[in-house]
C-alpha cells in the first residue's frame, strides 16, 4: 500500500468583511490507503474546511492535493465531482437520508451517477444494507428506523460505489453513546476487514481514540500528529464520566 492523500503546503482562504481569513494555513499531509484517523480540534480550528478540502467538496487557495498519484488542481468540476462519487463516500452527523424513500432507495442513489441499471442499483444497495447489519430493513423508511439505523443507512450509502476513502464528519453526534460505539466499531470493520481508508473529524475524544492516529488542528496548522496521547485518552474518560 502506498500514499492515498498527499497534502502539501494547503493554504485555504476565505473573504470576509474584515478582510481575507485563512482557515488552512500552510498544511501538509499524508495518508496512507488503509489508515484509519481523526481530525480534532476546536470550533473554528480548521478541520471541517480541511475536510471539505480532502473530500474534494472545496479547493484550496494554494498547495498541492495528490489523491492516488494524481494532482487534482488539474480536473474540472465534472472531474471532481466523478471523483466524489466513484472514490470518496461521506459521513454526516445529520445522516442526510431523503425521508420519503426506503432505506434501499436512499443507498442506491450514488449508483445513478455510476450508471448502472435500476435492478442492479436495488440489489447492491440491498447487499450494501445487509453489510452494515440491517437486513430486513431495506423497506424501512428513515422514519421508522432508529438514529443508529439511519446513520448505517448513511454509512452504506457512502460505501456502494466502493469508495477507497469514507469521510466522516461527526459521525456519533446525534447518537446516544452505545450506538455511537457500535457506529464505530463499524468504521473499524470496515478498515480492518475491507481496507477502506476511514477519517473522521471529530469534537469527542472518545471517537478519537477508537481511531490509531490522531490529527490535531489549532488556527489552521497541524498541531499534533501522531498516535492517541494519554491526555487525549484522560479526556475520553472524563467525557464517559459525564454521560
Amino acid at each position: 500500500m502506498g500514499a492515498l492523500i498527499e497534502l502539501r503546503d494547503i493554504v485555504k482562504e476565505f473573504q470576509t468583511g474584515a478582510g481575507p481569513f485563512r482557515a488552512l494555513d500552510g498544511v501538509s499531509l499524508t495518508v496512507e490507503e488503509g489508515e484509519l484517523m481523526a481530525i480534532v480540534g476546536p470550533s473554528g480550528s480548521g478541520k471541517s474546511t480541511l475536510m471539505n478540502v480532502i473530500g474534494c467538496l472545496d479547493g484550496a487557495t494554494s498547495g498541492n492535493y495528490v489523491f492516488d498519484g494524481e494532482d487534482i488542481s488539474s480536473l474540472d468540476e465534472p472531474q471532481l465531482a466523478r471523483l466524489r462519487n466513484m472514490e470518496i463516500g461521506f459521513v454526516f452527523q445529520q445522516f442526510n437520508l431523503l425521508p420519503r424513500l426506503s432505506a434501499r432507495v436512499n443507498v442506491a442513489l450514488p449508483l445513478i451517477y455510476a450508471g448502472l441499471g435500476r435492478e442492479e442499483r436495488l440489489r447492491k444497495a440491498g447487499e450494501m444494507l445487509e453489510r452494515v447489519g440491517l437486513a430486513g430493513k431495506e423497506d424501512s423508511r428513515p422514519s421508522q428506523l432508529s438514529g443508529g439505523q439511519q446513520q448505517r443507512v448513511a454509512i452504506a450509502r457512502a460505501l456502494a460505489n466502493s469508495p477507497r476513502l469514507i469521510l466522516a464528519d461527526e459521525p456519533t453526534g446525534a447518537l446516544d453513546t452505545k450506538t455511537g460505539a457500535d457506529v464505530m466499531q463499524l468504521f473499524h470493520d470496515l478498515n480492518e476487514k475491507q481496507g477502506v481508508t476511514v477519517i473522521i473529524v471529530t469534537h469527542d475524544p472518545r471517537v478519537a481514540i477508537a481511531t490509531r492516529r490522531v490529527l490535531r488542528i489549532l488556527d489552521g496548522r497541524v498541531a499534533y500528529d501522531g498516535p492517541p496521547t494519554p491526555e487525549m485518552k484522560a479526556a475520553a474518560q472524563q467525557e464517559g464520566a459525564r454521560v
